[in-house]
């Protein structure tokens, strides 16, 4: 079969999990299909068997086509340091930081999108079909000419190209045909088909529109997916701020402090799936005050972040708590900031070369240029069950007085440091996909041990299930069989 690619009227149109539905629904018809982005732009990525970073959102998708990820998925990676400078990532490795402008006006595109083709050709070799995704727009008239992500690639493969529109936020008739008009005739005769995406009601009131759309497109509306409540692992953190539930009764309030650069929030979807636990993101101290557990998450910018909540009242909020018997955690970045100080001689993130941390940790930090990115197994405290995350940070923490780690890694050596029960950090990310570690977080805040009778919360089980109702959720709304046999007839 050909490759398909799912573009976008805009950002946040659904890609992503579209994709990650269509890797299930391949894999469930017997095909070993593969994720690919060529580009990504997240600050939630992830790091592979042999080391090497990539965004998480095509890790989602390797986990739903039921393959290991591989950084061949995602070539291209930007992690925004500043509302205008990014990191840039290739093949995994940071090649170092530059901002917007020098990115898309470089001359290096070119060397760019053949290598993200090489990384695609390898992937093609292995797997099939390949299920790319798009990025952003594909009518960004002034950054067309150095895409290396949406039609550039749609050309290149000939893919199966499909928009997909948001119509939950409106103008949908506009953006649909705007985008098409904006297309040259070449990459107008890539796209087969329409797909209309977060509708709410019943989808039998928009059957005008379909064919409105048809008639203005001469492009089939291929279906129109309506909402859904499966839980995807989230690429974009705008997403954060609405997941406010505040004060829930019979449950454990865990505050994750939210930063303007904070990276890896997926380290906590487990707990908002767990039952037990009330999960929101907040900055605001009221808010803070209100929790049981505060977690300091990872950070893209660590510098900028503690400056951030200091100002806002978030810092003093976090120690205060921990004084009133609250449980404070931080995790990577949040880990080096619960320390005595964080420094960057080397303006490895900026002009501020130190900064007092919150100084609950007797630990300091010096940030550096070369990046750590390893999966690591441990065990965590006294515990011997065998657990499992990841490191992605830029800097080394010195322990300021006695050892005491969190956890002992696989090789003996040690991460993190523990002052007590109510107040610890490490550098692993992927932590609390644990169950010996929420256990032992939820015991501290007094929730009773499980019986033995009771099972602990499958976390790789509830998200297998969540891809299996995303497969379903496109059987049931979209012409699977028209673009099934697009694929063969013209393979």
């Amino acid at each position: 079969m050909k490759p398909i690619i799912f573009v976008g009227t805009a950002s946040n149109v659904g890609k992503s999990t579209i994709t990650a539905a269509f890797c299930r629904l391949l894999r469930q018809e017997g095909y070993q299909p593969a994720p690919f982005k060529a580009q990504n732009m997240s600050l939630n990525s992830y790091v592979t068997a042999e080391g090497l970073e990539m965004g998480r959102a095509q890790v989602v998708q390797a986990e739903a086509a039921g393959i290991p990820c591989h950084v061949d998925m995602n070539p291209v990676l930007l992690k925004p340091t500043s509302d205008q400078g990014s990191q840039v990532i290739v093949n995994g490795k940071a090649v170092g930081n530059q901002s917007a402008y020098e990115y898309f006006q470089s001359d290096n595109r070119n060397a760019l999108f053949a290598e993200a083709m090489r990384a695609y050709e390898r992937l093609a070799a292995r797997y099939h079909p390949i299920v790319i995704e798009g990025a952003g727009s594909i009518s960004e008239l002034n950054l067309k000419a150095r895409d290396i992500t949406n039609m550039r690639v749609a050309l290149h493969t000939g893919a199966d190209t499909y928009l997909i529109a948001d119509i939950d936020r409106g103008g949908v008739f506009g953006s649909v045909y705007g985008t098409m008009q904006l297309l040259n005739p070449e990459e107008r005769k890539c796209i087969k088909g329409i797909i209309i995406n977060k509708f709410r009601g019943d989808a039998r009131l928009f059957a005008e529109g379909r064919k409105v759309l048809e008639d203005l497109t001469r492009v089939p509306v291929v279906g129109v997916l309506p909402y859904h409540d499966i839980v995807v692992e989230e690429e974009d953190s705008v997403v954060l701020e609405q997941k406010r539930r505040l004060g829930a009764k019979g449950q454990v309030n865990v505050a994750v402090v939210l930063l303007k650069r904070m990276s890896n929030f997926t380290d906590f979807d487990v707990l908002e799936n767990d039952p037990r636990v009330n999960l929101y993101y907040t900055h605001q101290p009221t808010e803070l005050e209100k929790a049981d557990v505060i977690i300091l998450p990872g950070s893209k910018n660590t510098m900028a972040d503690l400056i951030d909540i200091r100002n806002n009242g978030a810092a003093r909020a976090v120690t205060q708590a921990y004084r009133n018997g609250k449980v404070v955690i931080g995790i990577c970045g949040g880990y080096q900031m619960l320390g005595q100080s964080v420094e960057d001689p080397l303006h490895i993130e900026g002009e501020v070369e130190y900064m007092p941390g919150l100084g609950l940790l007797p630990v300091r930090t010096v940030l550096e240029g070369v990046k750590t990115t390893q999966q690591r197994e441990f065990r965590f405290r006294e515990n011997n069950a065998l657990c499992r995350g990841y490191e992605i940070h830029m800097g080394q923490t010195q322990v300021q007085g006695p050892d005491s780690p969190v956890s002992t890694l696989s090789d003996n050596r040690t991460d993190g440091y523990w002052l007590n029960e109510r107040c610890w950090g490490t550098y692993l990310h992927g932590m609390l996909d644990n169950t010996t570690v929420v256990e032992a977080m939820l015991r501290t805040v007094g929730v009773q041990a499980r019986q033995p009778s009771e099972k602990p919360f499958d976390y790789p089980a509830f998200k297998e299930k969540q891809y299996d109702r995303l497969a379903t959720w496109l059987r049931n709304h979209l012409d699977i069989g028209y673009m099934m046999e697009r694929w063969k007839m013209e393979d």
